[in-house]
């Protein structure tokens, strides 16, 4: 959230979170990506907040429905 519009990869929220020593999965960000979502969008399954750049990674964006947070 402090680098909205910022897309980051899966290997680098992996490094941010956990760090370098991280043995899991990459795809541990998915699931930790879906939850926030279920938490904090309106409608999880069209996101306002939390958005999927496909084939890159996933950003923060502070735009929603026309307004800023």
């Amino acid at each position: 959230m402090r680098n909205p519009g910022k897309v980051f990869s899966r290997e680098k929220l992996l490094d941010i979170v956990w760090g370098l020593d991280y043995q899991g999965d990459v795809r541990t960000v998915d699931v930790h990506i879906r939850r926030l979502r279920e938490k904090l969008e309106l409608d999880p399954a069209e996101p306002q907040f939390f958005i999927t750049k496909w084939g890159i990674g996933y950003f923060f964006s502070e735009q929603r429905q026309g307004r800023t947070l």
